[in-house]
């Protein structure tokens, strides 16, 4: 336990930004697992959908620093979402 008012603070920033990042990471992987559980399916409509839905979600996350860029692009580029042919930048 922190004993300065200096590490006090430290570790209330911490514990608001690790919630933060948990929250913000869960979305994401729910955005890949809904457009992951349409390709499945073989419903490619509701897959279209799902990944114009994930593409901005992931570069959000990204963008707010709680996943690194390089991840952004295997997510994007190099991970099933890219297989499935659906991605057209």
């Amino acid at each position: 336990m922190a004993n300065h008012k200096s590490a006090m603070k430290r570790d209330r920033q911490s514990k608001v930004r690790r919630l933060r990042n948990r929250k913000n990471k869960s979305t994401m992987k729910t955005a890949i697992r809904q457009v992951e559980e349409a390709l499945v399916a073989g419903l490619e409509d509701e897959a279209q959908a799902a990944l114009a839905h994930a593409v901005p979600v992931i570069q959000k996350t990204a963008a707010k620093g709680t996943i690194h860029t390089a991840s952004m692009a295997f997510f994007l580029y190099c991970s099933p979402l890219k297989s499935s042919c659906l991605i057209s930048f």
